[in-house]
């Protein structure tokens, strides 16, 4: 995947994001722009999550959203 697949990709994919975890904000996804480990970061920071919770629930969107490819 080129970066410009994986850009629009992004785009595509922050609003359900934004549908599973609604208290990110924009800029938070905007800061994220693709990057795994900071939305693990971000979600366990708004949501008050350990890491490895924060992690399961990413791991559990990803098996639902599949066509999604970092």
């Amino acid at each position: 995947m080129n970066k410009d697949e994986a850009s629009g990709n992004w785009k595509q994919f922050k609003g359900k994001f934004k549908e599973k975890w609604g208290k990110l904000t924009d800029d938070d996804l905007t800061v994220i722009e693709g990057k795994r480990d900071q939305l693990v970061g971000k979600i366990q920071e708004r949501y008050g999550y350990a890491k490895d919770e924060a992690e399961r629930e990413l791991k559990d969107w990803e098996s639902q959203n599949k066509d999604y490819r970092w």
